[in-house]
């Protein structure tokens, strides 16, 4: 008999509002056709501010073209951008009649709500404490997101929200995992998401010269890998996935994408900002998820990388790559889908994970963008150019994810 801990855990469902598409078809049809979401901002505090970086990777479908005035107005943008992501994911998942004490959500954000947060302190120092939105408090939680789709599918088995920087959306996903393998729930939604297109994030990173500032060439901007590259693109969206147990899936007769196998997360204990540079943390987060999908180095074919376009970043999880897979690094097909979305950080591993799923599902790697002249330094097959076609039969993938603290995780992706 199959132990809970022994469950096969699958991915029935897939939603996204990105830089690139509304729903998961169009932006995965952008990704597959190389385009950037990187654009000028068009908000008055760019100029007002004097801004160093005056471009992102914004969303591509504004949410008050999707949700009503009162779901825009009650929620913030990290919320409207969840609830979009989580209406598509359940729909697709074919919103599946569940109890409502076996449903979980878990996602993961980076910052929260840092617009309510900044916005509604504007409001307190120009017009006072009596002008302050009433639902400021919960509107500017990192968990609100998580709360709005908890509150709209009538989850009752957990409403969790990893905070691990722009490894958060990957870890969600994990947590969700473990939610399944331990009994807790039969269903969860997990994922990330992320609104920080805002002045002040915009401002930190850019103190911290972690961004690029190709200002007049936003497309040209977010270059993994490249010898030319100078920084991240900063993002914003949400990606979320419908998770469930496979006996549950298949007793449903539900559409399943792949196996989500395992999840490996390790910490640097290095630095607050800048990843470990000979990549050992990372290198374990990534063995331990195959190790607990009982793969071998060799099952894994394909690598979405975290790759977020900084001259340090890649270099190390180059070397976290080489560190874990060795002489079979050689034989990974490798994929920098940050290219095209820019960098959404707390739903990056998430939006990235739904790439790897697909990739997985349709036998396809897109190919990353902006990769002119590969950096010596890095000595892998990064598809460019066309997108490359996976083989047939049983496959496995990696979706690499790292965030700020030394947060590493690793999310093992199998067909089914």
């Amino acid at each position: 008999m199959t132990s809970l801990r022994d469950r096969r855990v699958v991915v029935t469902g897939l939603g996204a509002t990105t830089p690139v598409g509304g729903t998961v078809p169009q932006t995965w049809d952008a990704i597959l056709a190389g385009q950037s979401g990187a654009r000028p901002m068009e908000y008055d505090w760019v100029s007002k501010y004097e801004l160093p970086v005056t471009f992102a990777a914004t969303i591509k479908v504004p949410p008050i073209e999707v949700l009503t005035k009162v779901e825009t107005r009650r929620l913030d943008p990290s919320s409207q951008y969840a609830l979009i992501a989580s209406r598509e994911a359940w729909a697709d998942a074919g919103s599946p009649d569940v109890d409502p004490e076996r449903l979980g959500v878990v996602i993961g954000s980076g910052i929260g709500g840092v617009w309510t947060l900044l916005d509604q302190w504007d409001n307190l120092r120009e017009k006072g404490p009596r002008r302050v939105y009433p639902l400021a408090v919960p509107m500017l939680m990192p968990n609100g997101p998580a709360a709005a789709v908890s509150l709209e599918l009538g989850a009752r088995a957990g409403a969790h929200t990893p905070v691990s920087a722009c490894a958060s959306g990957a870890e969600g996903m994990g947590y969700a995992i473990e939610m399944i393998r331990t009994g807790r729930a039969d269903i969860v939604v997990a994922g990330g998401t992320e609104a920080a297109v805002h002045a002040l994030p915009i401002a930190g990173f850019a103190a911290m010269q972690a961004l690029s500032t190709r200002n007049d060439e936003p497309e040209l901007a977010s270059r993994p890998y490249d010898i030319d590259r100078d920084g991240f693109v900063l993002g914003e969206g949400s990606a979320l996935i419908v998770l469930e147990s496979e006996e549950h899936a298949r007793a449903r007769g539900a559409r399943v994408y792949a196996e989500l196998a395992s999840v490996g997360i390790s910490s640097d204990a290095h630095h607050i900002t800048a990843p470990e540079p000979e990549g050992a943390g990372a290198s374990r987060a990534m063995l331990a998820a195959i190790e607990r999908a009982d793969l071998d180095l060799r099952d894994i074919i394909h690598v979405n990388a975290h790759a977020t376009s900084t001259p340090v970043g890649d270099i190390a999880e180059y070397n976290a790559i080489k560190r874990a897979f060795g002489d079979f690094t050689d034989h990974l097909t490798v994929t920098a889908t940050k290219s095209m979305t820019g960098h959404l950080l707390g739903a990056a591993g998430a939006l990235e994970a739904v790439f790897t799923i697909l990739s997985v599902y349709h036998r396809t790697v897109p190919a990353t963008i902006n990769l002119d002249h590969q950096d010596p330094a890095i000595a892998l097959n990064v598809v460019t150019g066309e997108h490359q076609t996976l083989p047939a039969g049983d496959i496995a993938a990696l979706n690499n994810s790292f965030g700020f603290g030394g947060h590493n995780v690793a999310l093992a992706i199998r067909s089914i």
